[in-house]
This record gives structure tokens, sequence and C-alpha cells, in this order.
């Protein structure tokens, strides 16, 4: 795929942006109200959850500041592929990149515990306060800034559930079950619990379940694990979820973001905040109207307060592993393990 600068892409898009994504206009430059145009990719599609919670965020950007804050949103990786879309926004083809830390793992291990803490959080209210701590602060934005990019927050749905074609009551029965995973510190979690974790994209996902290549699988969230048509085949699965909370990320170009008013930083601020409580609440309500659509259909599990705790120290182990990895992924998890102590999570 070829690598677009800002000029191929400002010619392809026929917006004409200048560097900074200022879009001066005659009336407002008399006051010095001058607008500001933004390019933001997200790899969720417009229909998703996800996707219309963007859609969301840019009406949101444009109804606070009167007009003067119009963000151009490109979805479903349109741009750049999604693996991309942060450096495209570092690079300046985009200014901003709505996808995830967890993308950015080969950058600096730390970018994971922003992108999914996996086994540490129990809903993702606690994931943003962790964000909106001066220390976490101290130790996110550095990163960021690293890679010429600001972090203005997150977009996290509940936990996510377990689908399985087999019973999984309890952390015993993860020994030997064969499940379709994501890459990366999942993986080494499950495998340290004696499950047979087997990397595979979405679309194989049905497949793999019908024919009895896997017995389960991390897909997502009980809403969108029966948009896929798990609860076809699978009649089992875990409710509330407890292991894994993939965040998205809203990170804008720090050269562009330090350019824009104080004013319009706040707006951005505001509309982040509110679709992430949107997104709070519409998952929760689709998720609990699965559980009642299926009931009788779908075994739901909720695991014990122990195997819950016998899951988390087994995550926390991986967690030190990864602390080794780098100095930011060292703090970043000291700065999680305080919370969750603070939070009561932690003994």
């Amino acid at each position: 795929m070829k690598t677009l600068n800002r000029r191929d892409l400002m010619k392809s898009t026929g917006t004409g942006l200048l560097a900074a994504g200022l879009l001066p206009s005659a009336a407002r430059a008399a006051t010095g109200q001058a607008e500001y145009r933004l390019r933001a990719q997200t790899n969720k599609s417009e229909t998703s959850t996800q996707g219309r919670m963007y859609g969301r965020l840019v009406e949101l950007c444009r109804t606070l500041s009167g007009g003067r804050l119009q963000i151009d949103l490109h979805y479903s990786n349109a741009i750049v592929e999604g693996v991309q879309t942060f450096d495209a926004a570092s690079s300046g083809v985009l200014d901003i990149d709505m996808t995830g830390a967890s993308y950015l793992t080969g950058k600096d291990p730390a970018f994971q515990f922003i992108g999914d803490v996996m086994g540490g959080y129990e809903d993702p209210v606690q994931f943003h306060a962790w964000l909106d701590t001066e220390q976490a602060r101290q130790i996110v934005d550095p990163l960021y800034a690293r890679y010429g990019m600001y972090c203005v927050g997150l977009l996290c749905p509940p936990l996510e559930s377990l689908s399985s074609t087999v019973p999984i009551p309890g952390i015993e029965a993860l020994n030997g079950w064969k499940f379709r995973s994501p890459p990366g510190m999942e993986s080494e979690i499950f495998a340290s619990l004696g499950a047979a974790p087997v990397v595979m994209p979405f679309g194989e996902v049905f497949t793999a379940m019908e024919t009895g290549v896997v017995s389960g699988a991390d897909a997502g969230t009980l809403a969108l694990n029966r948009s896929l048509g798990l609860y076809e085949i699978c009649k089992y699965a875990t409710y509330p979820g407890f292991h894994s909370m993939p965040a998205d990320h809203l990170a804008i170009n720090l050269e562009v973001w330090n350019q824009l008013p104080e004013e319009l930083r706040f707006v951005i601020r505001t509309a982040q905040r509110a679709i992430a409580f949107d997104l709070i609440k519409s998952v929760t309500v689709a998720d609990r109207q699965v559980v009642s659509d299926l009931e009788g259909e779908v075994t739901f599990t909720d695991w014990s307060d122990e195997d819950r705790a016998a899951f988390r120290q087994a995550a926390l182990k991986i967690w030190k592993d990864w602390a080794t990895r780098s100095d930011a992924a060292d703090a970043m998890v000291t700065s999680h393990l305080a919370f969750m102590k603070k939070l009561g999570l932690l003994s």
C-alpha cells in the first residue's frame, strides 16, 4: 500500500487543508475565531456501536464549537490500514487516531496497559478513573509524546464474554480448552492456565467452531458475539465478563493538539467523555438484552469470586513479565497495581 503524505491526502480528499488542519474563515478571522478542520480514521464501521459513537463525537465537536471545529471521519480503515493509523496521525497524513493502543505494543509494551488491562479492572469506569489520575498522566503523556501524539481519552465497553460449545463454569474448565484468542498478552495468560489459545481473525471464528477446530472464542461482548452468529453454535458463555476490556483511544497529533485554542481542546475532551459514557450505557443494555432474549437457549455463567481472583493472579504474573520489557511498561504496571489496591481489587 502506498503511504500517503499530507499533500497527497489533501489532493485525494479535495480538502485543501493547511498543514495544521486550519481553515481560516474570512468572517471569523477578523475576530480571531479561526475554523479548524481535522481528519480522523477509525477501524470500525459506520454502523458498528463504536462507529456510531465516533459519529456522535464529530457532531458534538461541531455543535459545541459553534461550527469552528469540523472533523472529517473516515471509517473502516478507508485511508490506511488499521495498524498504520497511529503512524499516519503522527506523521500528519491524518490528525486523529481512533483505533487502539493494543496495536502499538511493538513500539513499547507499555501500550498494552492502555489498550487492554487484562484481568485487571472490573468495569470501564475504573479504567477511565485510572487514566484521570495525575500519576497515570505522568506516564501516558510522555509515552504518546515520544511518537508526536496526545491521548485525549478512551472508548471502552464493559467486559467481554467468553463463548463456548462446552461448559466453562470456572477456571478449572480452561485446562485444555481450545479457543480463538487475539495475539499477545491474552494468549500468554490463558496458556499459563492450561488453555490452548488459537490466534485467528473474526471472520474465521464461526467456521472454526462449526468444524470443531476450536471449542470457543474470545470475540467480544455478548451483543457483538450474537451479531457474529456465535450463539447459533455456542450454548455457553461467561457473563458478566472478567478477563478482557479492550479500549480504543482518541489520540491526536501533538502539534495539532497544541495549536488548537484551549476552548476547542475542551470541546474535544467533553465530546470524548460523552461518547465514553454513551458506549458503556449502550453496550450494558445490549448485553442484558441478549441474556434476556437467549434465556433457556444459552447458559450464562458468572464465575465465583474465588475463580475471578485466581484468574487475576495469573494475569498479574504475566503483567510482571511485561513490566520487565521497558521502563514505561514497568511504570504503567506499578501505576495500575497501586490504583487497583486503592479500589480494593488487590489485597
